[in-house]
């Protein structure tokens, strides 16, 4: 019999999809340079349970005080206030403010008071900071090359394009959660903080990324693919470059050549260096992630992590959060070693990697935990960490680097997740049948007693390259909530273990891949002495999606099986995703017109006349990374073959539905899971 969802054992209840609504988040970090003062921003499902709400908090370095500092402005309570960032000197803090006219930065004295808009674009900006001297901020903001399309209000531009055609001429003309391209570039701007007069610095058929300003308030250094050659594709060149511009404009100089695949800058203390994270895609989407300096005069790029056989960024998934920005690489005050965080087996640690020879990376942390953010005082005595595990969406945390001692100093769910019976995974490992080790959890369900026996839900990640860690899993919770035990692996594919670990499935989804996760249920079914292995489920979203469609045409050991935004079909999945062709030729090694049997071989589809499993299939309409015709050629050709399905749509949603997507259609989702789960799985 079916445990019902929220039903009270003892004190406590257990977990429903509707408790997404009660939860909060934290995220961005920033450490005052003079008081310590930690300003971060809390996010929430706003009330009408369509958006989210967010304001900045201000939070004392003991852990004492913990107050709200600014409160979302004229759009509250819906209002969304993030990317807190102190001025050089600590007196102010610059903040982006959600408006009809996109995001625009605000400032708030430290001291409180009235918070002042400085921005007013009419489509917002993105990405901000602030020049070393305080007198300026640079952000990057989309302009368009037509000078009469710019001019137009988003409402008129939006009239104008409903009633015209429109052409394509770019090769990559649309992005996953933002939809066709609208003819802008990003790019760069300063504002004069005295005048609020913005001047734009860059100006081409290119888009700006991540800007920082040089120490001596010079230069700005940023990411962005320019053509060598004024006939090149940009869109067909994954590797992008570095470059540097003088703040007042001018031509940018180019400090890299297109031998890598670059992102997040960040200079030394003296300018004199540039630090940046990237790799040469030796293997495609797989390679590892390394951390590099160069010379702001140029010259050739070192490797800081040479041997080091870890990813230098955040590999984690989880439910509760999406985009948030990892922290570039941050130097220390003496400019020779540089903080990063690095995933390796399994979860998410800070590492401190000395420069010039001076020693071995030290990791700063431990413990089963995600890390996703951090921050370092300016006289580095304190480590600030935005920090998960499976039963704590996300707290902030202080370490002492003298000492050593960790302080808790947030607690932003406890009074709600207090009254919740949460479930602890066990971590566990196996051999696989080629001798390599596979890293692994299990969760037991809920009120789990000794002697019973328990169906058991395999969830897959997506990625593939991407890991699970000690995170926190809204949706793993729910299912042990209903009875579930729940079981969690990182297979080849999987970073966090090495690269030719991560390498381990490139030109064989389907293979490897696939024997790690069958050989993690055989497993746990031979030493979890409570999973009963005729009450099988599996589930998973993008490539895990795609790994559950490959499974249930493989296996019939599972009686249920919910496949998310998925992948069926490499060959029209190559034309039609906003990644499409790179993703294919990097991942399955092959193009549909010299390539077409090896894409039809490892694609999901063509095993359709084998499915035996219920299949439930959950996509987002506006999904433009796996877009919905994958779920339309699935759900098609079970029901033509007489298979049980079903096709859930979500209206307006895009590939993040689950971790970020309009909270109501997040629960919904939830729900679909554990009612098709309860129809085909029996809990008795």
């Amino acid at each position: 019999m079916k445990r019902e969802s929220g039903k009270a054992m003892g004190s406590k209840r257990t977990v429903t999809a509707e408790d997404l609504y009660s939860l909060r988040w934290i995220s961005d970090p920033a450490v005052c340079p003079v008081s310590h003062s930690i300003a971060y921003v809390c996010q929430s499902v706003g009330e009408d349970k369509e958006d989210y709400q967010s304001h900045i908090r201000l939070l004392s370095i003991d852990g004492e005080e913990d107050r709200p500092f600014t409160n979302g402005g004229p759009m509250a309570p819906e209002g969304q206030d993030t990317a807190p960032a102190w001025s050089p000197d600590g007196t102010r803090l610059a903040f982006l403010r959600k408006s009809d006219q996109g995001k625009q930065i605000w400032i708030i004295p430290r001291a409180g008071g009235e918070a002042r808009q400085v921005t007013r674009l009419p489509r917002g900006v993105a990405a901000f900071s602030w020049s070393p001297d305080g007198t300026h901020l640079l952000f990057t903001a989309k302009v368009a090359a037509d000078q009469e399309l710019d001019e137009l209000t988003p409402e008129e531009e939006k009239k104008r394009w409903a009633s015209r055609v429109r052409v394509v001429t770019r090769s990559k003309p649309k992005a996953d959660g933002a939809g066709l391209w609208d003819h802008r570039r990003s790019h760069l701007f300063v504002i004069d903080l005295e005048t609020e007069q913005a001047r734009q610095i860059t100006d081409g058929d290119y888009d700006v990324h991540e800007p920082v300003w040089s120490p001596d308030n010079r230069q700005i250094a940023f990411i962005a693919k320019i053509a060598k050659e004024p006939s090149a594709d940009v869109d067909l060149q994954l590797m992008n470059d570095l470059f540097l511009i003088d703040r007042d404009g001018g031509e940018p100089r180019r400090l890299t050549d297109m031998a890598w695949s670059i992102s997040q800058a960040s200079f030394s203390p003296d300018g004199k260096l540039i630090a940046f994270f990237g790799h040469d895609r030796a293997y495609e989407g797989a390679t590892q992630t390394a951390l590099y300096t160069i010379s702001a005069e140029g010259g050739a790029a070192v490797c800081v992590t040479e041997g080091f056989d870890a990813l230098l960024s955040n590999a984690a998934i989880s439910d509760m959060r999406s985009h948030l920005r990892t922290p570039p690489p941050l130097f220390s005050t003496d400019g020779r070693s540089i903080y990063s965080l690095v995933s390796m087996a399994g979860s998410v640690q800070v590492y401190r990697f000395p420069l010039n020879g001076g020693g071995e990376p030290q990791a700063l942390t431990e413990g089963a935990r995600e890390i996703y953010q951090f921050a370092v005082t300016k006289d580095e005595r304190y480590l600030l960490l935005a920090s998960t595990d499976p039963v704590l969406p996300g707290d902030l945390y202080r370490v002492d680097l003298h000492t050593g001692e960790e302080v808790r100093l947030t607690a932003i769910n406890d009074a709600f997740l207090e009254h919740i019976e949460w479930s602890s995974p066990e971590v566990f490992e196996f051999t696989a049948s080629d001798g390599v080790t596979v890293h692994s959890w299990m969760m037991r369900p809920a009120g789990f007693e000794a002697g019973k026996r328990y169906p058991a839900i395999l969830e897959i990640h997506g990625g593939p390259h991407a890991m699970y860690s000690h995170s926190f899993f809204h949706e793993f919770q729910l299912l042990a909530a209903q009875g579930y035990a729940v079981l969690y692996t990182n297979p080849r594919g999987s970073f966090g273990y090495g690269q030719t670990f991560v390498n381990g499935c490139r030109g064989d989804y389907g293979g490897r891949d696939y024997q790690d996760l069958m050989e993690a249920v055989d497993y746990a079914a031979d030493n979890f002495d409570f999973i009963d292995k005729e009450r099988l489920g599996i589930t998973g979203g993008s490539y895990g999606g795609f790994m559950t469609n490959w499974a249930v045409g493989h296996t019939d050991r599972f009686q249920a099986a919910v496949t998310q935004r998925s992948i069926s079909n490499w060959l029209s999945f190559y034309g039609v995703s906003d990644i499409g062709y790179s993703f294919t030729e990097g991942e399955i090694m092959g193009n549909p017109w010299e390539d077409t049997e090896k894409l039809w071989r490892h694609s999901p589809l063509a095993y359709v006349t084998q499915i035996r499993t219920p299949l439930l299939i959950l996509h987002g309409e506006q999904d433009l990374r796996c877009p919905i015709e994958q779920a339309e050629q699935l759900y098609v050709a079970l029901k033509r073959s007489g298979h049980e399905t079903e096709l859930v749509r979500f209206t307006g949603a895009s590939h993040d539905l689950s971790r970020s997507g309009n909270p109501g259609l997040r629960v919904e989702r939830l729900n679909r899971i554990v009612q098709w789960f309860e129809r085909h799985i029996s809990q008795e």
